[in-house]
């Protein structure tokens, strides 16, 4: 596996926590492998990740601050090897794209669970437990297809 993209819905929470953490974890394990995120939805293109984001991950020793939004397009799936959903709806709106090489994220480490939106919960602490799920998963998932 050479590249990894990862889809969320807006690509300013979710998404550009687990592109963070897979390039801290891909450049601490010295392994070369290409990751980006993007949004199945345009409502936030050209936005930097949310500031709940930012601090949880610069909270973490990453910086995501300078990512920035886009939506995900056909010719991803060409450029990437991995396909990685955040959710159901992810997984099923990227499916009807035509996305080959599609994996659910939480089916490394959470039973194949959603990663939750952190705004369905009150405050930061969602925030909090949506990093340690995707940081788990994101792990789990690289240690798989690197084998």
């Amino acid at each position: 596996m050479d590249s990894i993209i990862f889809v969320c819905l807006g690509n300013i929470c979710r998404s550009p926590l687990a592109e963070g953490i897979a390039k801290k974890y891909i450049k601490d394990k010295s392994l070369d492998i290409k990751v980006d995120s993007a949004g199945t939805g345009d409502w936030h293109v050209g936005e930097n990740p949310c500031l709940n984001s930012i601090k949880v991950a610069k909270k973490n020793g990453i910086d995501i601050s300078k990512l920035v939004s886009r939506q995900v397009k056909k010719e991803d799936f060409k450029t990437y090897d991995l396909v990685v959903a955040l959710d159901d709806n992810n997984l099923s709106d990227l499916n009807n794209l035509g996305a080959k090489n599609l994996v659910k994220l939480g089916d490394f480490g959470f039973n194949g669970d959603d990663v939750p939106d952190p705004y369905f919960y009150n405050g930061f602490e969602g925030f909090d437990k949506v990093y340690d799920m995707i940081q788990k998963c994101v792990i789990n998932l690289i240690d798989e297809y690197t084998k």
